[in-house]
């Protein structure tokens, strides 16, 4: 064994330094591994992968023709993209949609008061923002101006005329007075001391009950501030009535959606408790509302709402041809909004009711803190998917008659100034393109919710 080990001493070798980490083989880790494993895991998905790759270049090129190389993107009337007017080609008229972007996005709203749409919209994009906005401050401050100023904000611009003035001196007294009751109630604890003297110890007992109920100063200063403006510029510029007649494009469309987003979610939290309620009156009414709103198309509740329902009330209180729909819209939301919600409710652990109540949490404590935000958490995908299904039907709402975005392209398709071959396909390319950003925009943002909220539950 020693000689055998000395004879082979001159060609051992054992290696002192660590290779160098050499990069994964193309067949295991890289763009053709995953092209591989996913367009051509086996003889079907190679199929349909060529099959798509096929379909995109038979269309992408024509379409980035038509919309793109070829488009027309300035005129002033139908000769601009004529092919037999301007020698060339003609593909999209865009310049059809500049020209009518004001009527896609007011309706026949009149030119002179467009400055009232333009500041709700203002309002509008800064409330979302602020609610949306994970880093904004006073979030409280957020809910109370998008839930409470900013529907009569706009209700007074929108509409104007002696009863949306009525209403605007209405509040800002409302507002006023509760400003100088807060004044006055902020010297009660002096006043008190004064005339108590060693009674302070009561005061300080009663403090926090006139601390919470009066605590929002905020509040008051911005709905001061906001009706004071609005009532700054009634009394300079004036509002006069503007008919809902007049109202369309995008004005409706958004108000017609944010009206259903904001009511149906509140709506269907309360239709999808009264559901699963022990009592049975409850339960029963909240199960028809429900099944019988479900059971029908949107078309159905958007004609009761607009035919049927002034037939049950006298002509003076007949609601406005306006807000027939917008009912109808939230009330049907609503109801696939409880189906969703109940579906959370459903999912939460038994072990969350018991634990809420061995805490000595009433019924509305326990939904309020324990249940209802972990079981809205869990179906957030659902009700945004609910709030994009509510944001396209908002289309349907030309069969009654109501003006929205869509129904003012279609009316321009008939203009001869623009009417052109290739101006009805560039109409609805502009409509596809605008509800396409909207439900993407909402898409991506519940996903970032749903990542921010699932945070503390990754392993």
């Amino acid at each position: 064994m020693t000689d055998a080990t000395s004879e082979n001493a001159p060609y051992a070798f054992v290696r002192t330094e660590t290779l160098q980490q050499e990069s994964a083989p193309l067949s295991v880790a890289g763009p053709l591994a995953w092209i591989r494993g996913n367009l051509f895991s086996s003889p079907l998905n190679a199929i349909l992968t060529l099959l798509c790759v096929w379909l995109v270049i038979d269309t992408v090129p024509g379409m980035v023709r038509f919309y793109i190389l070829d488009a027309v993107w300035s005129g002033t009337n139908r000769d601009a993209c004529l092919a037999d007017k301007v020698g060339r080609p003609v593909g999209a008229c865009w310049a059809y949609i500049a020209d009518r972007t004001q009527y896609f996005i007011y309706g026949s709203y009149p030119v002179a008061e467009r400055w009232r749409v333009n500041i709700v919209f203002v309002m509008f994009a800064l409330g979302v923002v602020w609610l949306l906005w994970n880093k904004m401050p006073l979030k409280k401050v957020g809910l109370f101006f998008f839930f409470v100023i900013l529907p009569a904000s706009a209700f007074i611009l929108l509409l104007g005329g002696p009863r949306a003035e009525s209403f605007l001196r209405f509040l800002i007294i409302v507002t006023f007075a509760l400003a100088v009751l807060h004044l006055v109630l902020s010297f009660v604890p002096g006043l008190m001391k004064y005339w108590v003297g060693e009674g302070q110890l009561a005061v300080e007992e009663a403090m926090p009950a006139w601390k919470r109920f009066y605590r929002p100063k905020r509040l008051i200063l911005l709905s001061l501030v906001v009706f004071g403006l609005i009532a700054v510029l009634a009394d300079s510029i004036g509002l006069p009535r503007v008919d809902t007649g007049l109202w369309g494009g995008m004005t409706v469309t958004f108000l017609i959606a944010a009206v259903g987003i904001v009511f149906s979610l509140p709506l269907g939290v309360i239709l999808a408790l009264g559901r699963r309620s022990k009592l049975p009156i409850i339960q029963l009414l909240s199960v028809i509302f429900i099944e019988f709103v479900r059971g029908v198309p949107l078309i159905t509740v958007l004609f009761m709402a607009n035919t049927m329902l002034p037939l049950f009330v006298p002509q003076e209180y007949s609601p406005d041809r306006l807000l027939r729909p917008l009912i109808g819209v939230a009330l049907f939301a609503a109801a696939y909004m409880a189906e969703v919600i109940r579906g959370g409710l459903q999912a939460m652990p038994k072990g969350q009711y018991e634990g809420a109540m061995s805490l000595g949490l009433g019924y509305w404590q326990m939904m309020r803190l324990i249940i209802l935000p972990q079981a809205l958490r869990i179906v957030i995908p659902g009700i945004v998917n609910t709030f994009i299904g509510l944001f396209k039907d908002t289309t349907l709402v030309t069969i009654v008659g109501i003006f929205d975005f869509l129904r003012t392209i279609e009316a321009t398709l008939v203009d001869p100034t623009w009417a052109t071959p290739t101006t009805r396909a560039t109409g609805y390319a502009f409509a596809a393109i605008f509800y396409f950003l909207c439900c993407w925009g909402m898409s991506r943002y519940s996903i970032s919710v749903e990542k921010r909220l699932a945070a503390g539950q990754r392993r």
